[in-house]
């Protein structure tokens, strides 16, 4: 029997009183070894991720990465991951080194590859801190990232801020994705809003990463009419929906845009 349940077979024999104070002894001194457990992890602010490793080099700066890479040294205080730089004499340990590994044995060769983490090569470096984003590209539907076809800097650019403009979101996707980009005599003024309204761009559960199953995305917008009593033609639309979404169905195949039909039907 578990030591912590002594004093209440203890009672029932008459000799509670003795085993009680023993096991308050227990107890309280397991209690303060748990309290400091939890106090030691609450005093932790944040998670700290080790550097990739690079076998025998050691850090050097971001000085010294600046003699080959000046403009990506110069550049890098506009980006989103300047805040995660160390000031003052952490600089050499959390800084550059801190995405691409000590890179003494990059400098001691004029630069090459396998003498640095290459985040064009590898985005391994970026799940570090991005767990959930490596989450949402082993979703069922995602960009090929996992198995190395496309890397996080294809579209992303770590080194310096890009805008987090709607337009240059949607440049990244098009310059992919060329066929979306129109221009269409009929647009679908749901793309003004862009790409990402309608799809994850890491991964999703639903076809095509799209944010929302079956006709629930495109009745996030168009809620105006009952859609059980609308429709084009006279015919409801409720009708069509069950054969499958709005767009596969064949009546609004053109989601993106249309030259041939105001409601974008091819």
């Amino acid at each position: 029997m578990n030591t912590l349940w002594k004093p209440l077979r203890a009672v029932t024999s008459g000799h509670w009183i003795g085993s009680l104070r023993k096991n308050a002894l227990w107890i309280a001194g397991g209690g303060a070894s748990i309290a400091v457990i939890l106090i030691s992890c609450a005093g932790t602010g944040r998670t700290i991720m080790a550097p990739p490793m690079i076998p025998g080099a050691e850090f050097v700066g971001n000085d010294e990465c600046a003699t080959c890479h000046e403009d990506t040294v110069r550049d890098f205080k506009t980006a989103d991951h300047a805040r995660l730089q160390a000031k003052g004499g952490n600089v050499k340990e959390v800084g550059c080194e801190s995405c691409h590994g000590p890179g003494s044995k990059h400098v001691e060769a004029g630069g090459g590859p396998g003498t640095i983490v290459n985040l064009q090569k590898d985005s391994t470096t970026c799940f570090q801190c991005h767990l959930d984003k490596k989450a949402e590209f082993s979703l069922p539907h995602a960009h090929p990232v996992m198995n190395g076809k496309m890397n996080c800097s294809d579209c992303h650019d770590p080194h310096e801020s890009t805008g987090s403009q709607l337009g240059r979101v949607n440049d990244t996707c098009i310059s992919c994705h060329t066929q979306q980009a129109g221009p269409f005599a009929f647009e679908h003024e749901g793309t003004r809003d862009g790409c990402t309204s309608c799809h994850n761009p890491h991964g999703s559960v639903n076809q095509k990463m799209l944010t929302e199953r079956n006709a629930s995305l495109c009745l996030k917008c168009h809620t105006q009419g009952d859609a059980s009593i609308g429709g084009s033609g006279g015919h409801a639309s409720s009708s069509r929906l069950g054969a499958g979404t709005c767009w596969s169905v064949g009546c609004h195949e053109g989601v993106h845009g249309s030259n041939t039909s105001p409601g974008l039907r091819y």
